[in-house]
């Protein structure tokens, strides 16, 4: 018996599904691929550590301000980063795939372009929360040129940075800047994904 919509017999229908959630399954990485990006990590904090001991014997004037920087930073880490790992957590669950790839993917156009803009305009925070951010949007589909776009907007291109600016130097001043800012950012967007596409996205989502 033939399923009139699409001609497929209603078995390999459920095949077709069911591949389908066998691909999704194997986009995941396993212990292994776990394991070795785990060691990777160890092992470029180990030469790093390494080569502050280093710098900090041969220049032992710069250790306090080195331990008082470290610390700085380290007590800022402290304070976003759980509250990132939550809004990450809620991303990963409840925007889909799907969603990413039609506001954000290949064939959203100049609305994916300019969403990315919207996006990375809006929040105040430091630019080392969006890289985690970055990643779950390339993981779920979206395209290259509007990851590049977000992170280039959150660094730069700042709504309550632009008032503040606008008040120092004036009108004609951030319009100009901003205005560079972004033929620039998309530039460089478009460029990076014409040398190579990361994460899931294709031309043809």
């Amino acid at each position: 018996m033939m399923d009139n919509r699409n001609g497929m017999k209603p078995g390999e229908k459920g095949m077709q599904e069911s591949s389908g959630q066998k691909g999704q399954k194997g986009q995941m990485m396993n212990p292994g691929q776990m394991k070795q990006k785990s060691r990777k990590s160890f092992l470029l904090l180990g030469v790093v550590l390494i080569a502050a001991v280093v710098l900090l014997v041969l220049y032992p004037e710069n250790r306090e301000p080195t331990y008082k920087a470290s610390r700085s930073f380290f007590i800022e880490l402290i304070q976003i980063l759980p509250g990132v790992m939550v809004l990450m957590g809620l991303f990963s669950v409840w925007v889909k795939n799907e969603t990413v790839i039609k506001y954000l993917g290949h064939r959203s156009g100049i609305s994916g372009i300019a969403l990315a803009f919207f996006l990375g305009m809006i929040p105040t925070g430091p630019l080392y929360v969006a890289f985690p951010l970055a990643a779950s949007l390339l993981k779920k589909g979206a395209r290259t040129a509007n990851v590049v776009i977000f992170l280039s907007a959150w660094a730069c291109i700042k709504l309550p940075q632009e008032l503040v600016e606008m008040r120092f130097l004036g009108l004609k001043f951030m319009a100009l800047r901003l205005g560079l800012t972004i033929v620039l950012v998309l530039f460089m967007g478009l460029f990076i994904e014409k040398i190579g596409r990361f994460g899931k996205a294709a031309p043809e989502d």
